[in-house]
């Protein structure tokens, strides 16, 4: 039976609401909902059975009850998005049975879930479905020893639950209604997996206490449920203290990752580990921890000092393995955010090369029938070329590793010289991990580490380095994708903007366009010089807000309205008022800023109107730049009615003027006006050519490593000679 902290509730009664909200109890818990997990687990034989449920509205399965998993290791699981590397996502996304045999196979396809979870461990996921409604899944965990394939009545055990726990949530909750999310996960404990409450018999406990070694017994919460004399002696407390209370706080020495560890490995993967521990007092102790789905019996042994075990040498392995599984999630994250490749091959040797010692590195991806090196680390150059456009036909180590997804470990020369025979060994390097990087049951590359010395590779070293190819072939992937579509989007702005500038006697003309660093997102940044009649030209810059293709379009629709407007002979006041009615009819959410200014060489004037835009800078001849005042407007898109005043200035030949865009000014925590006035102040600077000024006011823009946004930058300069 489950262990609810209520009641369950009545059966709902025809027209009722079946959907639960926060605080209310799920109508599909109770007696019959726990009966399913529990002959789940009795018929498929699986020590750990969880049931998934996914709320209406939400992307996310959410963990509704389980049995056999203590709740501290419930929780990093407890919602897994559909959208996840995980075998329970997948079997919901695919609507289908997903079984994985063994680690290295979890390794290979769910490489995040591998590393999170290193133990050994075969499972299966189902969809929970009726009709063609999707209710949520279930996973069934077996030890490691479990055969290769699911048995017939394995499978016969997984269809029928999930059958049944379909059925009772369209009883209870309505094929029509909505699911929604549950509380904490319940834990499920059928009465014969229970630790009796009973004493045990005196007989066994004299012969308990007359073992050397001490006996201890836990619940899947690490609650002590039985403790022999010497197991009390050697944790250095009375047995009546221990009962009842969890081993951390009986023993506080023992709250330890790694001990930990150990204890989620023998729940998880059904086997028997072990852990040596020194006491508070110096003394050395030995835990052999045996699990059944019910719980674990501790073994507590004293470790002589001559024994070699007390060098801490098992310790020491088990060390190395936490280290690693701990050590390798910042590089998870730091993977997940990387937006580039030469990013992820830094990411990738700076945090595993040093862990395992390894003296070299190549990540290669698959390009058409051939191998390419995007990234290396530790091998020289000519190895590189080498190596670099192989077929993927070749008969190597990598490129077998492409074609057939499966890993290859070489501990020696010996052993990659014996499966090929012609290979030459042009690295000199000692021993070798050749990876398939993997996404979604596709070799897109490889990853090759190599070793200084022979390496025997242990089976949780290859687990782990298959797992870490997983995610590195997934962060690969995105990078690669995301440079395309971030090359389309550039191309796409770039295709927008004006490929040259008319030319107009007299005015001497040159713009930049410098995009925003790679992950921003594609701007709507834009200028243009539209010729209006020999002597005279509309200069325009605007800037739509957002870094999408959205953006980017409309950027394109308020060019073209700005161009027909200003050639039909509009001032730029109406040029931006009919511009406006545009954007309020298209309905767009997004706002735009503009500036735009008719220049007219012949009557020497510059007459402007801004939407809320940067103003521009003026620099007579011979005289410091000044920030024209243009008067104020709002953004385009906002008020059908706005009115955008225009101004005239004079503009005498010699005169230089500047229109650009805020990402030349603006940066977070920098004070606009301020920003205005130091590039009024660069653009008073002597220069060659206006080449050499634009490149220098873009040069002294307020940025550091990285830029938050694009840069559009227009300058004009009145060459014309003064008439009189």
């Amino acid at each position: 039976m489950s262990i609810p902290s209520h009641a369950a509730p009545a059966p709902p009664q025809g027209g009722e609401e079946h959907s639960v909200h926060e605080g209310q109890v799920p109508p599909w818990h109770g007696p019959e909902a726990d009966e399913v997990l529990m002959r789940a687990a009795r018929e498929s034989g699986a020590h750990i059975t969880v049931f998934y449920v996914l709320p209406e509205g939400e992307p996310v399965l959410v963990m509704d009850a389980e049995v056999g998993l203590p709740g501290q290791i419930a929780k990093p699981w407890a919602r897994m998005r559909l959208s996840s590397g995980s075998p329970a996502s997948a079997s919901a996304r695919q609507r289908r049975l997903i079984w994985v045999p063994g680690h290295q196979e979890l390794a290979r396809r769910f490489p995040a879930i591998a590393l999170a979870a290193p133990y050994a461990f075969a499972i299966a996921a189902a969809p929970i479905i009726t009709g063609t409604r999707l209710w949520g899944a279930m996973l069934f965990l077996w030890p490691p020893s479990h055969p290769s394939d699911l048995a017939p009545h394995e499978l016969e055990a997984i269809s029928s639950a999930c059958d049944r726990m379909g059925a009772l949530l369209r009883e209870t909750v309505g094929e029509d209604r909505p699911l929604h999310r549950t509380g904490e996960p319940r834990i499920v404990t059928p009465m014969a997996l229970r630790v009796p409450e009973q004493h045990p018999a005196s007989a066994v406990c004299d012969y308990l206490d007359r073992l050397r070694v001490g006996c201890l017994a836990m619940d899947l919460e690490c609650r002590i449920t039985f403790v022999s004399a010497a197991a009390a002696d050697l944790l250095d407390a009375h047995a009546s203290d221990l009962v009842g209370r969890p081993l951390w706080e009986a023993a506080p020495w023992l709250k330890d990752p790694l001990f930990e560890d150990r204890c989620r490995a023998a729940v998880v993967s059904q086997e028997m580990t072990s852990y040596v521990a020194r006491g508070p007092d110096g003394s050395i102790m030995k835990f052999r921890l045996y699990p059944d789905p019910a719980g674990i019996s501790l073994r507590i042994s004293p470790v002589d000092v001559e024994d070699p075990v007390a060098d801490g040498l098992p310790g020491q392995a088990l060390l190395s393995r936490a280290e690693v599984s701990y050590g390798f999630l910042p590089l998870a994250v730091a993977l997940s955010r990387a937006l580039n490749v030469p990013e992820i091959v830094d990411l990738v040797a700076d945090h595993v090369m040093p862990v395992f010692k390894a003296k070299a590195m190549a990540i290669m991806k698959v390009e058409g029938r051939r191998m390419r090196i995007v990234g290396s680390r530790g091998y020289p150059h000519d190895v590189i070329e080498r190596f670099e456009g192989m077929p993927v036909s070749t008969c190597l180590p990598a490129e077998d590793v492409a074609r057939t997804g499966e890993p290859l470990f070489f501990a020696d020369w010996d052993e990659l010289r014996e499966r090929y025979p012609h290979a030459v060994h042009y690295d000199r390097m000692s021993a070798w991990a050749f990876l398939p990087l993997t996404v979604y049951d596709e070799v897109i590359g490889a990853c090759v580490l190599a070793f200084g010395e022979s390496h025997p590779f242990t089976v949780e070293e290859r687990a782990t380095f298959t797992a870490l190819a997983g995610l590195v072939a997934h962060s690969l992937d995105r990078a690669m994708r995301y440079d395309t579509k971030d090359r389309l989007a550039h191309s796409l702005q770039k295709a927008l903007l004006p490929r040259s500038l008319p030319e107009i006697p007299g005015l001497e003309v040159a713009a930049w366009y410098v995009p925003a660093t790679r992950g921003v997102g594609i701007g709507g940044d834009f200028y243009d010089l539209i010729r209006l009649t020999d002597t005279s030209a509309a200069a325009v810059i605007g800037d739509v807000q957002g870094h999408n293709m959205t953006a980017a379009a409309l950027m394109g629709q308020v060019r073209t309205a700005i161009h027909a407007n200003a050639v039909a002979g509009a001032s730029p006041g109406d040029v931006l008022k009919h511009t406006n009615r545009l954007l309020i009819d298209v309905d767009t959410e997004l706002f735009t800023s503009c500036l735009l200014i008719h220049v007219d060489l012949q009557l020497r004037t510059l007459r402007a109107a801004t939407a809320g835009h940067p103003p521009p800078l003026l620099r007579p001849p011979n005289m410091p730049a000044e920030i024209i005042d243009v008067p104020a407007g709002l953004l385009l898109g906002v008020d059908p009615d706005a009115e955008y005043p225009t101004l005239q200035v004079p503009f005498p030949p010699g005169a230089l003027l500047a229109l650009y865009t805020d990402g030349l000014v603006e940066t977070p925590g920098t004070d606009l006006d301020r920003a205005i006035a130091a590039l009024a102040g660069n653009f008073t600077r002597d220069f060659q050519d206006l080449g050499e000024l634009g490149g220098s006011l873009i040069a002294h823009a307020p940025h550091t490593g990285e830029r938050a946004d694009d840069i559009a930058l227009l300058l004009l300069e009145h060459r014309c000679k003064s008439s009189g």
